[in-house]
């Protein structure tokens, strides 16, 4: 019997197919989101500062290209996959009108706020602020799993934002959904609603719900009703089938009618069962165009700044914690795009590699603080530990010889320094952390940063070569959905993939990457806990 995952990124999403048996992969695809993220324009209008949408349209067709690429290239019968797992990155909104995207109506299909707002549509930082200060002020307890905060990227605030500027839009949605649940939708015609993604992303909680009535309407009046109206659909466990393959979904995909389809689930968090992590105690970082550090214990702790906490948001019977950072391959890419001179294009183009990899080789031969430089890592704002998403980026102590290697390694060591004041964070709350590994398109792909994240952490890191991991997750999720295995516990000791590298800290580097940490922690706490607020006056002025 086989599973398939699919997983749903930030340009593109991948579908892999599973041997139950072992998790070996059968055959995998991926297809380019045509639209990419729209954070500019929009078919030629221009966007405000902190927009980035996507076209719903992309997420369908990839569904339908990955699914029946796969299906096809395994050269098995369609009835032989008995599961499938989705997950999708979170939040990403979509506004709904009788399960169909409200952009594809010719009414909205020039409404930017008919989109699809993806996970770092920062736009809406406003709202998320007067949700943090109006549960604040009520003391309603719930924002005690999210350290006190409500994040821009979050459900609420960009359901506030359309309600404000956009108010056709949101009279015209029945529905409001996170994309991974829309594409369990589109499979099986059930409004499911994942624990996952409504625990970390929309202020649910197993105990209480969502935030009462009272406090919607005291927000806005209109909100008073928001998740009776907006929201419809039962929140699931992961461990539960939403529902299964409808003839619609199966003249999309190619899958057959009646296969069973998991409840959806946050992107970064599905990785952790491809490298076997069903239990407490270990933490998994997800390196890709952002970053998420995530890890299950089985008692809650409220500790400053994560995220959130969610109880049963994924094993059942576990507190899931995440925390994250907004840039990680994001800024890589925005340098190589935007600040290498065309004598090193050219270099690159002679050696037939690209430009990452070029950067690399050179940047590698530098010891650490070789090039005086250090770079705050919030190029698209803080996540934690200080979730603001107002902040920016910045790199310290450029000269006339600073050379492009350098900079691309400051900006390395900047995402692995941000990642130990995660770290630092968890540990210091008590949840400490008895294994470290990593999972993305980066850790399984760059060495020399993995090896700066285990010199600056000072910690061993386990790294699986499978690059499909989140896949895989969600796999081994669509397993367990369709009652091949009897728990996550199970399933991974049969289909995850054991980590066959492993870094460790080198013993030199550690004097003077910790004296380089001590300057990012200044800067971190100069500029993001109010000694200097420039990176907002200058956002202002912008």
């Amino acid at each position: 019997m086989y599973t398939l995952g699919i997983d749903f990124g930030t340009l593109s999403a991948r579908a892999a197919l599973f041997d139950i048996r072992n998790g070996s992969e059968i055959a995998s695809s991926v297809y380019e989101y045509p639209h990419g993220v729209m954070d500019e324009e929009l078919f030629g209008r221009k966007l405000p500062s902190g927009f980035a949408l996507q076209h719903p349209g992309d997420y369908a067709d990839a569904l339908k290209y990955c699914v029946s690429r796969v299906i096809s290239d395994s050269g098995l019968d369609a009835k032989e996959i008995v599961g499938v797992g989705i997950d999708f990155t979170a939040c990403t909104l979509i506004p709904l009108k009788d399960g169909i995207p409200l952009c594809f109506y010719e009414e909205f299909k020039d409404e930017p706020h008919a989109y699809a707002k993806l996970w770092k549509h920062h736009a809406a930082a406003p709202y998320a602020e007067r949700f943090t200060e109006l549960a604040k002020k009520r003391g309603d307890g719930f924002l005690d799993h999210y350290s006190g905060i409500t994040s821009s990227e979050w459900m609420f605030p960009k359901v506030m934002e359309i309600l404000d500027k956009a108010p056709k839009v949101y009279e015209a949605a029945d529905s409001l959904m996170e994309a991974g649940d829309y594409m369990v939708f589109l499979l099986t015609g059930e409004m499911k609603r994942s624990i996952c993604q409504a625990g970390f992303k929309a202020s649910w909680n197993i105990k209480t719900g969502y935030p009462s009535k009272d406090f919607f309407r005291e927000l806005d009046p209109r909100l008073e009703n928001v998740v009776e109206e907006k929201l419809k659909g039962e929140i699931s466990l992961l461990d539960k089938p939403a529902g299964r393959v409808t003839e619609k979904g199966a003249a999309l995909t190619g899958l057959a009618v009646g296969t069973s389809v998991a409840v959806s689930c946050i992107d970064a968090h599905s990785a952790l069962l491809a490298s076997g992590i069903c239990d407490a105690g270990k933490m998994m970082l997800i390196i890709g165009t952002s970053g998420c550090h995530i890890m299950m214990n089985e008692e809650e702790r409220y500790i400053p700044g994560i995220s959130g906490t969610v109880k049963d948001g994924f094993v059942p019977g576990y507190y899931i914690c995440e925390a994250g950072q907004s840039c990680v391959g994001d800024h890589f890419d925005w340098f190589v795009k935007n600040c290498v001179p065309m004598s090193y294009a050219e270099e690159a183009r002679a050696k037939g590699i690209n430009l990452h990899k070029l950067l690399r080789e050179k940047a590698q031969k530098l010891r650490p603080g070789e090039s005086g430089l250090i770079a705050l890592d919030w190029f698209n704002g803080n996540r934690s530990i200080l979730n603001d998403s107002e902040l920016s980026g910045m790199i310290l102590g450029y000269s006339l010889r600073t050379k492009p290697e350098e900079i691309y390694r400051a900006l390395i060591e900047a995402t692995a320094f941000g990642t130990k004041v995660i770290l630092d964070a968890f540990e210091s709350g008590g949840q400490m952390i008895s294994e470290l590994y990593a999972a993305g398109g980066i850790a399984s792909k760059d060495p020399m940063l993995m090896q700066i994240y285990s010199d600056v952490t000072g910690k061993k890191i386990y790294v699986s070569d499978y690059p499909q991991a989140c896949a895989l997750g969600s796999a081994i999720i669509g397993s367990v959905a369709a009652g091949v295995f009897e728990s996550f516990s199970e399933a991974c000791r049969s289909m995850a993939q054991p980590c066959s590298r492993v870094y460790s800290p080198i013993p030199e580097n550690a004097e003077p990457y910790s004296r380089l940490y001590e300057e990012y922690k200044a800067l971190h706490d100069y500029f993001g806990r109010g000694g200097n607020d420039v990176m907002k006056r200058l956002r202002e002025l912008r």
